[in-house]
């Protein structure tokens, strides 16, 4: 097709019937996403109408596809008198086009409701040309209607219509409301207003109700990219308002910054901070929600066995009767959350009328004239000059500030009940900021509600005797009791039973009914406990299912339409159970405490780190949270740790680091795009662009390696010396070049990137990996010396393999291969080419394991079919296990020779010799000698590898022996210069030798050896006569010419005598550090180029050839 009409189509007469709008399927929702090649077309002839047809599974598509690239429209919208109007297209776009509009499916990390994931067409798709087949679309419907996976999705759906998902209200408000408000609420705190007084009670509150504000806020807007809780007695209450406040805003920023999962708050740390942070606090908080059960069913048997005490029921003793009565709750609890989701909810809504209804009951009693009774035990109403009494603080007993506000934190903890339930929550995006949010603005009203009314109309102290009233001849003492007719001054002296400081059940003598704050007490603990029971399996579940903790993952399955952690359940009532039995709880309670500030403390650092990492995915749909605010919320959470009981947060810090570590020691397998990641690539880019700012100098240098190794794996010897002396201080980039037509080579290219840098990563090598298609060798290695690299953070070091098979390379291969070195010192680069005996690449090595892996494999499988087979009897057994067998295909290879006979004995022998070279340099060198060779001042780089080398683990037991040419006459005073140099340098050494023989000429044999190895590339002009010499020339331009040989011959000479030279000193060297000859370009041909690398370095150990850029890599300035 092309840009000139189609004169065909407009000539010929148009039918009524060919109007019709063809359904095309190139809009395709493909359901797998793999990397295949784009969809092929074939020209087909209808009639009168040349065009292309495009044949998504069943679906026949007549398609004209424009220049453009992206419409695509049927035959009659090509002709002038086309009757589709603007409205049919602009219906169907995005339906008629190739290229497919947004759509939510696409951007989903798993498949929809069938479990498939659904991908846009690749670029591929829409980019590469069109070939003439026929393609069959992964993901078409066969009817045209619908997408894949539809009918299953929708069948799946209908299956699951009894799976129970909750609104903010039930879901997170009420869960949240009825973990805040504890049995602090009832019986502590009109004893914290009496001690701090109002306006410090108050600040007290405030305070930790800011700390899980701000949490909740972090991480509203951390699951945007959620949670939040809640003040001498005001202040008490506000100091605990902030600590949660804060921390719900936390929260509310952290889910609301994308879907948020089961797990509460282990998903929401684990997937802002990444693995090692959620892995080591989900676990402890999942066991300190474990025991929090406990706590509170305790809490709520101590209750009932005070009721028994009162009424003389009691059943053994207080101690046991407290465990009866916790076990049976607690099997009764367990039994709730087992039933499910939608019960456990229901009676969580029951609790909370109750609970509503006993605090509605204090407040009516308040403004209830009081009695001659409650005016003795120090009630008597609204009075100004008590609240003005109880005003300031009065601390007894050791008590201060801060051991008040210990005690009464806890009653502001338990905003994270609705987050811990992120998987059973409709919209947990909205429900999590809203309902936490909410829940913490309520209860602190309450609670300060509660602590106003308290302080405002119930004394300090009482004595409860109706006879201490004041009598008209008592000289009043000043206090609000004594201005009320009642004198209390004995309180002075002795402990009195009654008033806000000495009497705990100060909210049941106030209120209406004293029975309902029985039931609401009840009712705080039971519900506590029960969002406790659910909590804690629900994230232990998640904890278990990222597979962070290999041992776990038995709990991570889930049963029924709720996928409920049945498992989960049982092990977290054995947990509870047993904290139970032990029925004293003062010991790990002030743990338990910590363990959930721990977590506070971490969601609001979670906040700030996505914050302050600055990733773009950071985009918190919540925006009242600051990054400084829940910095300040998690340095908060962490003093209120140390406030609440120093010994039990040192405790917490040491379990965290330590499953920290471990955590980071097992490096999990997962993925999810934290904010330390985004913080490693933003201190990375600021390190980079900072070292823009650097100028290069000499004492900082390092080599920094292109090592040409092609696929890493298969020259692991290669990549092995390189890393040896760039592992932890210069960069190292193993590099591979694909040649040839240039689709092939970018498909090839790019399929493997990923798996070869995984190789790097998983053999601990700190190695990048580089990859570039070109034409040919040279053009892709000279590309990687240009571009690889990073602003000052670039390679300087050229570091290749030896040609071993040059001499039946092709003359083209070669002029490659020594122009890279060309190249190299072209771009300034340093050279280093490595030889060893057997050469490094060990491809048919891993082919062969490869194919005996594969056999393994199949041998495995036919076992395992004949065990299964072996009890059948009759025919149908024999046919079943021959169909089963057929399937293993064993014996279909492609090669004709059997690949299951093992390799003759001379062939096994090389490639175990092949694969000791391969290795040789992972092992320890032991006790031994690196010599080297620095016969050219190449700017010290020859000097500088072999010493770094002396630095690593695998060689600091080798010592460096210097060789360097010298004058006959003047030996020692070269050897003396070389030392102190080497002593500026601060090099050790073992010794020195000055070789002062260099330029004799070489041994008749050496020679002669060198001589026939070049015969066969030599052009013998000088034998010819000049037109067959001149013919001869052009027909083999890289052929040895005579006056090149003569021109060179003296450093022929040298290379020879260079290797006899090795010979007598280095043989037994466990390596050698050579100066590489460099050949001048236009003079020197490839073939005696590298006929003197070939001679110089041959029968020897590891040899590396190294030669510098000329600039200086050493100095002995400071």
């Amino acid at each position: 097709m092309n840009n000139s009409p189609n004169t065909f189509l407009d000539t010929a007469p148009i039918s009524p019937s060919r109007f019709q709008v063809n359904v095309v399927g190139e809009g395709y929702d493909n359901p797998a996403c793999e990397d295949k090649d784009p969809p092929d077309y074939e020209e087909t002839s209808f009639a009168d109408d040349n065009r292309m047809s495009y044949r998504p599974g069943n679906r026949e598509i007549f398609n004209n596809v424009l220049h453009n690239g992206d419409t695509i429209k049927t035959e009659g919208s090509f002709h002038p008198y086309d009757t589709h109007g603007h409205a049919y297209y602009m219906k169907t776009f995005g339906h008629n086009t190739v290229d497919a509009v947004p759509k939510i499916d696409y951007y989903r990390n798993t498949g929809s409701i069938s479990g498939v994931k659904i991908c846009r067409p690749s670029l591929a798709d829409i980019h590469e040309q069109l070939s003439k087949n026929v393609v069959e679309v992964p993901g078409s419907v066969t009817n045209g209607e619908g997408i894949p996976g539809d009918e299953e999705a929708n069948k799946e759906e209908g299956e699951k219509g009894g799976f129970v998902k909750f609104g903010w209200i039930k879901g997170v408000l009420v869960r949240c409301m009825l973990n805040i408000w504890g049995v602090m609420l009832f019986i502590r705190l009109s004893w914290i207003v009496g001690q701090a007084g109002i306006g410090l009670g108050v600040i007290i509150i405030g305070l930790a109700v800011t700390v899980t504000a701000i949490t909740g806020l972090s991480t509203s807007a951390i699951a945007t990219n959620g949670f939040v809780r809640g003040g001498l007695a005001v202040v008490i209450i506000l100091l605990a308002t902030m600590v949660t406040s804060i921390t719900g805003l936390s929260t509310s920023a952290i889910a609301t910054n994308g879907f948020v999962r089961g797990g509460g708050a282990y998903y929401l740390i684990s997937r802002s901070l990444g693995p090692e942070f959620g892995g080591s606090i989900g676990l402890i908080f999942a066991f300190a929600n474990a025991v929090a059960v406990a706590m509170y069913v305790v809490g709520f048997s101590e209750t009932v066995v005070e009721i028994l005490k009162d009424t003389n029921t009691i059943m053994v003793d207080e101690v046991n009767d407290i465990r009866i009565i916790g076990t049976i709750t607690v099997i009764l609890l367990l039994g709730i959350s087992v039933a499910g989701m939608e019960w456990e909810a229901k009676a969580q809504v029951v609790l909370l009328v109750i609970l509503l209804i006993a605090i509605v009951n204090f407040f009516i009693g308040t403004v209830i004239p009081t009695t001659k009774e409650k005016r003795a035990q120090g009630f008597f109403n609204y009075q100004a000059t008590i609240f003005a009494e109880n005003f300031g603080p009065d601390f007894r007993n050791g008590e201060g500030f801060f051991s008040v506000f210990a005690i009464f934190f806890p009653a502001a903890t338990g905003i994270l009940a609705g987050a811990n339930i992120s998987g059973d929550l409709k919209d947990p995006q909205g429900a999590i900021p809203k309902g936490t949010m909410w829940a913490i603005l309520i209860t602190t009203i309450a609670y300060l509600g509660v602590a106003i009314c308290a302080a405002a109309s119930v004394v300090r102290d009482a004595t409860g005797n109706l006879n201490d009233t004041i009598t008209s001849a008592f000289k009043c003492n000043g206090s609000a009791a004594c201005g009320l007719g009642y004198d209390f001054s004995i309180c002075e002296t002795q402990t009195c039973n009654y008033g806000l400081m000495n009497n705990f059940q100060v909210m049941s003598m106030v209120s209406g009914f004293g029975p309902l704050i029985i039931a609401g007490i009840f009712s705080a603990t039971l519900s506590s406990a029960l969002a406790s029971l659910v909590s804690a399996p629900k994230v232990f579940q998640a904890l278990c299912k990222d597979n962070i903790y290999k041992g776990l993952h038995f709990f991570a399955k889930g049963h029924g339409k709720n996928n409920e952690p049945i498992r989960g359940y049982v092990l977290t009532f054995v947990i509870a159970l047993a904290f139970i039995l032990i029925a004293e709880l003062n010991v790990i309670a002030p743990i338990i405490s910590n363990f959930f500030l721990a977590s506070y403390a971490l969601i609001n650092f979670s906040c700030f780190h996505a914050s302050y990492a600055k990733s773009p995915g950071w985009r918190p749909a919540f925006k009242y949270y600051n990054m400084w605010v829940s910095l300040f919320g998690a340095m908060l959470c962490c003093g209120v740790m140390f406030v609440i009981n120093w010994w039990a947060a040192l405790i917490t810090y040491a379990i965290e680091l330590f499953l920290y570590i471990y955590v980071t020691y097992k490096k999990p397998d997962v993925n999810w795009g934290s904010s330390t990641q985004a913080l490693q690539f933003k201190n990375a880019l600021d390190s980079a662009l900072g070292l823009n700012c650097i100028e290069d100098h000499v004492k900082n240098f390092r080599p920094q390696c292109i090592v040409l190794t092609g696929v890493p794996m298969t020259r692991p010897a290669l990549l092995d010396i390189t890393h040896s002396f760039t592992k932890n201080s210069g960069l190292c980039i193993c590099c591979e070049v694909f040649s040839g037509p240039r689709k092939q080579a970018v498909k090839e290219m790019n399929s493997g990137m990923i798996k070869k840098q995984t190789w790097l990563t998983n053999n601990k090598r700190k190695a990048f990996y580089a990859a570039v298609a070109a034409d040919n060798f040279r053009d892709g290695v000279r590309t990687l010396l240009q571009a690889s690299g990073l602003g000052r953070l670039k390679p300087n070091t050229l570091v290749m393999g030896f040609k071993k098979d040059w001499r039946q390379a092709s003359p083209v291969d070669l002029a490659n291969y020594v122009g890279i070195l060309h190249d190299a010192f072209d771009f300034e680069h340093g050279v280093v080419i490595v030889r060893i005996s057997q050469g490094f690449d060990i491809s048919q090595v891993l082919q062969v394991k490869e194919e005996f892996d594969r056999l393994e494999q199949e041998r495995l499988a036919l076992e395992q079919t004949i065990k299964e087979n072996e009890f059948k009897e009759g025919n149908h057994g024999l046919r079943s296990f021959f169909n089963k067998t057929a399937k293993l295909n064993i014996n279909r290879h492609s090669s004709t020779k059997d690949v299951s006979t093992p390799p003759p004995m001379h062939v096994g022998e090389y490639n175990q010799r092949l694969v000791e070279a391969s290795e040789q340099f992972k092992k320890n060198q032991g006790k031994g000698m690196i010599d080297v060779w620095w016969l050219f001042d190449d700017g010290g780089l020859t000097l500088l590898i072999p010493h770094i080398l002396t630095l690593r683990k695998k060689w600091k037991d080798c010592k460096l022996r210097i060789f360097i040419g010298g004058k006959v006459n003047r030996l020692e005073d070269e050897k003396l210069m070389m030392a102190s140099l080497l002593s500026k340098f601060r090099i050790k050494f073992a010794d020195i030798y000055i070789v002062g023989d260099i330029n004799t000429k070489p041994s008749k044999e050496s020679w002669k050896f060198f001589e026939e190895m070049i015969e066969p590339y030599c052009l013998h002009e000088n034998s010819t006569d000049v037109s067959t010499a001149e013919k001869i020339r052009r027909e083999n331009p890289w052929k040895i010419t005579d006056s090149e040989l003569e021109m060179f011959k003296e450093k022929s000479y040298r290379q020879v005598r260079l290797n006899e030279l090795l010979q007598e000193h280095s043989r037994s060297a466990n390596l050698i550090v050579l100066s590489l000859p460099v050949a001048r370009k236009g003079s020197v041909s490839d073939h005696l180029y590298m006929a003197w690398v070939e001679i110089l370095s041959k029968n020897l150990p590891p040899v590396l050839l190294v030669r510098g850029n000329h600039k200086n890599v050493l100095t002995f300035y400071s």
